[in-house]
């Protein structure tokens, strides 16, 4: 009898192509995780440099121009040979090939090896009605009542529940962005949090601030930060 009508034959068959299709889902379902891995690491952001941090410049050809150089509050860095170049949210490679291009001009094919040496860590300052107002370091997600708890949580004083994040657009114009977010324990009103950004200034008002712009001057945001809150 042919193998083939044989019942063992097509249990054999069966069986072989069985094995081979599981071969091939697996071969794919590795494939695409390795895609999606690969994905999710090229999207994942770089750091941006920011006030504070501390670069490090070697020079493999002029090492006498070797320096260690801070990020100034206005962004900038301060190099021996060309001066003044603006870095603050650039990353480091963007930085270095900026800096490359500035030394251009005085070095013949500069190769320079440029270090991130330390940086600040991501705060945001917590004012008003909180138990411990003065800077909060943040993490990745870290929300606007995330900020409140780590500053203490809400003083008796704060009757109104309101909570007035302060987020500068630029260097002279703040966005401020009203929340309620008097119960941490009802969904609905964490619903209403928002994540916070580096620099955000939070303020948690004694009674409720019902008159204020979407927009303000950067320089009027004390006006309604210090008064209600020490910050060191």
């Amino acid at each position: 009898m042919d193998e083939l009508t044989d019942g063992k034959g097509w249990v054999i068959v069966m069986n072989s192509l069985l094995r081979s299709s599981a071969r091939l889902a697996l071969v794919f379902a590795l494939a695409a995780g390795t895609s999606h891995s690969q994905t999710g690491l090229q999207e994942r952001p770089r750091y941006l440099l920011r006030a504070g941090d501390s670069l490090d410049l070697q020079y493999r050809l002029t090492p006498e121009f070797n320096q260690t150089v801070m990020v100034q509050p206005d962004g900038y860095v301060n190099l021996e040979d060309v001066g003044s170049v603006y870095v603050a949210g650039l990353t480091v490679d963007q930085a270095h090939d900026l800096i490359v291009q500035k030394e251009s001009s005085k070095l013949k094919d500069p190769e320079l090896t440029l270090v991130l040496e330390s940086f600040t860590h991501p705060y945001v300052v917590v004012a008003g009605q909180v138990a411990k107002p003065g800077e909060i370091e943040i993490k990745d997600n870290t929300t606007a009542m995330g900020a409140i708890l780590m500053a203490g949580g809400f003083t008796p004083n704060a009757k109104a529940g309101q909570v007035i994040v302060f987020r500068k657009v630029n260097d002279s114009i703040a966005e401020v962005k009203i929340l309620h977010l008097s119960n941490i324990h009802k969904t609905a009103q964490l619903e209403k949090d928002m994540a916070l950004q580096p620099g955000d200034m939070i303020l948690v008002p004694q009674d409720r601030i019902s008159k204020i712009e979407h927009y303000l001057q950067v320089a009027n945001v004390g006006m309604y930060m210090n008064p209600l809150g020490n910050i060191p």
